[in-house]
């Protein structure tokens, strides 16, 4: 018997602990650092969370950021990878993965919009060539420690959660239900209250309004938990706003 079997225990692990690891990873990483490059952070923080996306998810930086910057692009009128808007909800929402992967189809969209990416040894060697291996060794290490019956019910539930919760939700439901604090060329909407579980990309309006500001909460009511996160590490010495982003929060500030 395993230490970690029964049912219970890995179903807490996979809602409080793996899923939101992994969705805070993208937040924190391939979105506010890599696509709209508010900040920078260390590699001893950078690299776990490359390494943690690999085998959680399998999705490439490049990928995931060229088509992000897409959406911003193109947000909510033609030539937008994954509005609900055009596509309807029900595809963004429950298939929102294969809208992303008809994106990297076109080699034009990395070219154009994947720029900055890390293009170091770890990405070259292993994370970009062997994508698709790495959830299957999060598969071994979920039986490893959970058991054959655990472990498989939650690598299966961690398969599902950025697809859904992270694509889905996000991309779907931020598009067409909520309330907005701005006014914004697109249908971007603010969802709560699932901020704890989501590291605030909820804040879907707000991220809009201004897209490269680190901070995704404008009103007292809202909680980003992902610049909690952010200002951990910045205390840590490990995280570095950039200028811009510096200016943005500033601003802001002054604002409210």
């Amino acid at each position: 018997m395993h230490l970690f079997d029964c049912s219970w225990l890995a179903l807490f692990l996979t809602v409080f602990i793996s899923g939101h690891f992994t969705v805070a990873c993208v937040s924190l990483y391939l979105h506010r650092e890599q696509t709209h490059q508010a900040l920078v952070f260390s590699p001893w923080v950078s690299v776990p969370m490359r390494v943690w996306l690999w085998i959680s998810t399998g999705m490439v930086t490049k990928e995931w950021v060229a088509c992000h910057r897409k959406h911003h692009a193109y947000v909510d009128r033609e030539g937008d990878p994954h509005s609900p808007v055009l596509q309807g909800l029900f595809l963004v929402l429950f298939f929102g993965v294969s809208l992303y992967r008809k994106a990297f189809k076109d080699p034009s969209i990395l070219k154009e919009f994947g720029k900055g990416t890390p293009e170091d040894w770890l990405e070259k060697k292993i994370l970009t060539p062997y994508h698709k291996w790495g959830i299957f060794i999060l598969l071994g290490l979920d039986i490893l420690f959970l058991g054959l019956i655990s472990g498989g019910l939650v690598w299966g539930l961690q398969m599902t959660w950025v697809p859904f919760w992270g694509a889905g939700v996000v991309n779907g439901v931020g598009h067409k239900f909520g309330y907005r604090n701005f006014e914004t060329k697109d249908y971007s909407k603010n969802v709560v209250p699932v901020g704890v579980w989501l590291s605030g990309e909820e804040l879907h309006n707000n991220h809009h309004y201004q897209p490269s500001n680190p901070k995704f909460s404008a009103k007292w009511f809202e909680f980003d938990m992902g610049w909690l996160y952010i200002k951990l590490f910045q205390n840590l010495g490990l995280a570095n706003l950039s200028k811009p982003s510096q200016e943005k929060l500033t601003l802001a500030a002054s604002l409210n």
